[in-house]
């Protein structure tokens, strides 16, 4: 029988959601086209900061002591040099939880984010995955997601611009999954809705299916998704966007592939870049391996070190994919 996490993914939804208000705050009055222009990173460093601390203090103050394997630590907000960007960072972490805040207390919410990844019990967050999308006022993901005996077992991913109905509708969804309870979108600004249930795209052949990939070639190799997107007879365009938002595309049928092949051989993927995608891909049908196939493997710090690159698929076309990669890889 699958363990109930709906307290864990109550106090989850909560901590993603004031987290995701606040990284709309500091988009809509911090990000311009000055910033832009200027390629002026202070923005979304803020937002970061800003977003780890809410998430923490909605999880500590639930749940008590909790570890949280983040992204952020708050060594740089203490440097004399930084007093302008803490006092900014405070003041929209003051505003996030609707109340008065120190900012030794706002510091120390953003270190509860120094956890190993290693126990029977953690939570991995991105405060803000797709920092280049947050500043084009694109995609973007608030990323939380809960690990017990190394297994991702519950996850959220909040994606503050993604339409809730593929392209149309409203903006704003919550990706929201627990093991063996399946995955539901979720509006994010809607307190009082209880979603829908989402199942990926049907595909039984790879050729009927479409990619999603990320805009930075950075992050992935384009140019070897292309080729094993003619290996597999793919004809669609590639759906580029940054951040989870991709595995939530493929959790809800938009796309069928998310490929994220390796850019180097040394580069150890994060755990919090994609624990809550792959338990919402993986509850609404699909599949989640490295390039070779085989598992995520979490519970080894605070990176994949025994893994390389990221499938994602709808499922039954998982090992199709999976033997085109590894052609055109080498592997």
């Amino acid at each position: 029988m699958a363990r109930d996490y709906a307290d864990g993914l109550r106090i989850a939804i909560a901590a993603v959601r004031a987290a995701a208000r606040v990284c709309q705050a500091v988009q809509g009055s911090l990000v311009t086209p000055e910033t832009i222009e200027k390629k002026d990173k202070s923005p979304v460093t803020v937002a970061d900061f800003a977003s780890q601390a809410v998430v923490c203090a909605v999880l500590a103050e639930a749940l008590g002591d909790v570890a949280v394997v983040g992204e952020e630590a708050a060594d740089e907000l203490r440097e004399d040099g930084q007093a302008a960007v803490r006092d900014v960072v405070v003041e929209q972490v003051a505003a996030g939880l609707g109340r008065t805040v120190a900012a030794e207390q706002v510091l120390a919410w953003i270190d509860l984010g120094g956890a190993a990844g290693r126990g029977e019990r953690y939570w991995t967050l991105d405060p803000i995955d797709g920092t280049k999308g947050f500043l084009r006022g694109e995609q973007y993901a608030v990323a939380l997601a809960l690990i017990e005996g190394g297994q991702v077992v519950a996850g959220v991913l909040g994606c503050p611009n993604l339409p809730l109905d593929g392209d149309a509708g409203a903006t704003g969804t919550l990706v929201v999954a627990s093991r063996g309870r399946g995955t539901r979108i979720v509006a994010l600004d809607d307190e009082a809705d209880d979603g829908r249930a989402v199942r990926v795209r049907a595909d039984r052949t790879a050729s009927s299916a479409r990619f999603c990939e990320s805009v930075e070639s950075g992050h992935t190799s384009h140019g070897e998704s292309q080729q094993v997107a003619e290996r597999l007879g793919i004809t669609a365009e590639p759906v580029r966007m940054d951040s989870q938002a991709k595995y939530a595309t493929v959790a809800r049928g938009d796309a069928s592939i998310y490929l994220r092949l390796p850019t180097r051989a040394d580069y150890q993927e994060k755990i919090w870049d994609h624990a809550a995608g792959a338990i919402c891909v993986e509850e609404a049908g699909g599949r989640v391996t490295d390039v070779t196939g085989k598992p995520l493997d979490f519970s080894l710090g605070r990176t994949l070190r025994d893994n390389q690159g990221v499938i994602a698929t709808s499922g039954a076309i998982h090992d199709e994919v999976v033997a085109a990669v590894r052609a055109v890889l080498g592997k």
